[in-house]
């Protein structure tokens, strides 16, 4: 009995260590809603799959472990989740967060209640950019340790719940960093242009697509320089800095969607705050 527990012991120590030694773990694992979650899958020659609420995950190799890079969405509440893979649950805790309120004047009424003709627009577009976070690609992203698409300061964090004249709206889904009008935006990794359009809330918007259902959207840019379906390098400019659509003045705003859940950028570019 001594010795079976022994090695059961050496067993746990030594699967903590993997895990402790993960360099993906210590960058990506903030398990909180609108974080994420990275989860050891087992060794093997073949990647495995996983799915999170239904949809399928990022997965990649480290050493020879595979793990799986989950996005939290913001609705999930503290409490065990589950991901499934290989016919068997794998569960994760999913931990608190309170977020900050901001509350934004906009002279443009419009832009706090829609009118109906705007509803039906903003409708459609939903339903097209939705699509695009939905897209799951097979191809491993260049780079998890994202690049800042701009150099700049953040003037508003991810998550944020934001009042827009007095009214609650949906929480900031990205990050915004205050540069200039006209400032490059960079893509953070290499990846596939797939929308571009020009929104109601969002101005003219870029989505790359940076493999496995990791997706960066950029928007509210004065102009747009890639095309659909053009393969970009890592640093490449996808268009510049504006304030078109629901935007106070210029700025840069990046999200990023993991099994389309938008999740904090500032966790991929080592910025995250508990």
């Amino acid at each position: 009995m001594l010795r079976f527990a022994s090695a059961l012991l050496l067993l746990c120590l030594t699967v903590n260590a993997n895990a402790a030694d993960s360099y993906i773990t210590r960058l990506l694992n903030k398990p909180v809603p609108g974080g994420v979650a990275v989860i050891e899958l087992g060794k093997g020659a073949q990647a495995p799959k996983a799915t999170y609420q239904g949809k399928p995950v990022l997965v990649v190799k480290e050493q020879d472990t595979w793990r799986a890079i989950v996005g939290i969405p913001l609705t999930v509440k503290p409490g065990t989740q589950l991901i499934s893979s290989a016919g068997r649950d794998l569960s994760f805790t999913v931990g608190y967060k309170k977020y900050p309120e901001q509350r934004i004047t906009l002279k443009n009424k419009r832009q706090v209640n829609p009118n109906p003709a705007d509803i039906k627009r903003i409708d459609n577009e939903l339903a097209i950019q939705i699509k695009a976070y939905r897209t799951f690609s097979p191809n491993t992203p260049s780079n998890l340790l994202l690049d800042k698409p701009v150099n700049g300061p953040l003037s508003s964090k991810f998550g944020v719940r934001r009042f827009f004249n007095g009214e609650e709206r949906n929480p900031h889904a990205g990050l915004d960093f205050a540069v200039p009008a006209g400032t490059p935006i960079k893509t953070p990794a290499a990846g596939k242009v797939i929308l571009i359009g020009n929104y109601f809330f969002n101005g003219n918007t870029v989505f790359v697509d940076h493999g496995q259902g990791f997706i960066s959207m950029f928007c509210h840019m004065s102009t747009i320089d890639t095309q659909v379906g053009q393969q970009l390098a890592r640093g490449e400019v996808v268009g510049k800095v504006g304030s078109t659509g629901r935007a106070t003045g210029p700025h840069m705003h990046w999200n990023v969607s993991l099994n389309d859940a938008r999740v904090d950028p500032a966790i991929f570019i080592g910025a995250f705050q508990p």
